[in-house]
């Protein structure tokens, strides 16, 4: 089981290093800046600054409406729209992403399983060494309550003289 961990944990640090490294550096401007300043030139002039969207077709430079959490058709079909980095649209970054949070939930609730079955495991190993513990004590006491009684018989044998000598003769007399 701990390959599975070692696996899981190398392909989510890869995901996330690829993540950092593709990603381009982003330093946003000054506020005064706006950016529909920088409509009409570049989409990595326009993503310099984190707050600006940028629509392919129309090469206009918008800010991003943060009251929205996706930008609406109006603005710019999302197929179009370019933010954070030029070469991903903006419809396959949300579907990357979820699917990249979905494996990552995946994961976390994989290894919480993974981890909780560990403990039960050993909680029932823990129980069967008591069980096993337990018959062994029980075992012990009635073997030692057996030979106890063997011995009584013995002597109560021997005291009205129906002790026998071999163990394997009649008990008539013969």
């Amino acid at each position: 089981m701990s390959g599975l961990y070692r696996a899981s944990a190398f392909v989510s640090a890869l995901i996330f290093c690829g993540v950092f490294i593709t990603t381009e550096a982003q330093t946003p401007l000054p506020a005064h800046t706006s950016c529909a300043l920088r409509s009409n030139t570049s989409c990595h002039e326009c993503l310099q600054n984190v707050t600006c969207l940028w629509c392919s077709p129309t090469k206009q430079c918008m800010d991003y409406p943060v009251r929205n959490i996706l930008p609406p058709r109006s603005m710019c079909v999302l197929n179009d729209a370019r933010w954070g980095v030029c070469w991903v649209n903006f419809q396959i970054l949300i579907i990357a992403m979820s699917v990249l949070g979905c494996i990552f939930i995946i994961a976390i609730l994989t290894c919480c399983y993974c981890y909780c079955c560990k403990f039960e495991r050993l909680g029932n190993k823990r129980e069967d060494s008591m069980v096993e513990r337990q018959n062994s004590a029980r075992k012990t006491r009635q073997k030692a309550k057996r030979t106890e009684m063997q011995h009584r018989h013995d002597e109560i044998r021997q005291k009205y003289g129906m002790a026998k000598d071999n163990p394997y003769a009649r008990m008539d007399g013969q």
